[in-house]
């Protein structure tokens, strides 16, 4: 087995840290009160089925200068959909970097963010109801 020089071994898990995020450490920025915009990715369909507090819903495929006027550029855009097997929080992250804003991925999307205890929004949240990715 070969090993990478321990330099690119530094950018790449630096680079990791700076465009991803995990649910703790974004719920700990939410709670300080950070500067940080949360934007689900995935269809309004899902959106209002079940989302993290606070998000917004823009759908990836609607992403646009127009559809994004109204956020602040100086805040951290974090961009999720339902989980490991999704990749609007991909797709979205890509075109709000193209689009001006700076960027991070959550790490495991809605899934993990359940799965780390923290709450959510919308249908499932109070009914316990069935969920689908929305990640179209």
């Amino acid at each position: 087995m070969a090993w990478c020089p321990v330099e690119d071994q530094l950018k790449h898990y630096s680079n990791k840290l700076a465009y991803e995020i995990d649910a703790w450490d974004l719920k700990a920025a939410l709670d300080r009160g950070e500067n940080v915009v949360v934007v689900d990715a995935r269809s309004p369909e899902a959106f209002a089925t079940e989302h993290i507090p606070g998000a917004i819903s823009l759908p990836h495929r609607t992403m646009s200068a127009e559809t994004t006027a109204s956020l602040d550029r100086s805040a951290v855009v974090v961009t999720y959909c339902d989980g490991i097997g999704c990749n609007a929080s991909t797709k979205g992250a890509l075109n709000m970097v193209r689009l001006g804003f700076r960027v991070k991925e959550l790490m495991g999307g809605l899934d993990w963010w359940k799965r780390d205890g923290h709450p959510t929004e919308g249908a499932a949240s109070a009914s316990g109801g069935d969920q689908t990715c929305g990640c179209g």
